[in-house]
This record gives C-alpha cells, structure tokens and sequence, in this order.
C-alpha cells in the first residue's frame, strides 16, 4: 500500500472495516459498565437466538491484543480469513470487492468502506 493514513492503521479498526470503539461490547469492556453488558448480551441473544451473557461481552477490539467475544475470536469468518492471508485489514486483500464474507458489511456500512478503502484502494 501507498502512503499510510494513522486511521487506516489504527487497531481500533476491525478486519471488516468496522470501527470497534463504537461497537457496545468495545465500550463496556474499556469503561467496565455492567449495565451496558447485561443490555447488549440481551440484545445480542435475541439478534442471534443463542444465550450470550453478560460475562461474554468483553472484548478490546477485533485486531488488539487482550479480550474477544467469543464471536470474534472463533466464529468471525472474516477475521479468520484475514488472518490466514496475512492482511493488515480487508483493504490490502485484493478480494475485498468480491468478498462473499465481507459484501454485507461495506454494502451497508459506508464508514467501514471508508476505512478499507483508505490510502489508494478507492
């Protein structure tokens, strides 16, 4: 990649693009608000109808070192795909625009297109 953008590197920035600091369980980890965890694994259980709770929601974001939900750690295709190729983020990935993985989320997303897309991948 060309000339780096301090964003574009940042580790706040998930895989995906997504920016975990503006993720709920991101937040509850780093502020340690207990009523933010036990409102997001209800919020969650229901969107995903598996029981997550409250002691789940801890995570330092998708690329940092330290604490994961269970999701992103082990069931986050794109995470592990990422991962595997060696990529900083789906933007170095030479797939990103045909991703089957990643299409929902740069299709609905335009902030974390904008972060993938950063530095020449426009």
């Amino acid at each position: 990649m060309s000339a780096v953008n301090d964003n574009y590197w940042d580790v706040s920035i998930a895989f995906c693009g997504l920016n975990c600091r503006k993720c709920d369980a991101y937040v509850a980890t780093v502020n340690n608000d207990r009523a933010l965890r036990e409102k997001t694994a209800r919020l969650w259980s229901e969107l995903n109808h598996v029981l997550i709770t409250p002691g789940q929601i801890n995570c330092e974001g998708c690329r940092a070192d330290g604490a994961k939900t269970v999701f992103c750690s082990e069931l986050c295709g794109i995470r592990k795909c990422a991962i595997e190729k060696g990529v900083e983020t789906c933007g170095a990935c030479a797939s990103m625009d045909s991703c089957s993985l990643l299409g929902a989320i740069i299709a609905n997303n335009e902030e974390a297109r904008g972060n993938l897309t950063r530095n020449g991948r426009d």
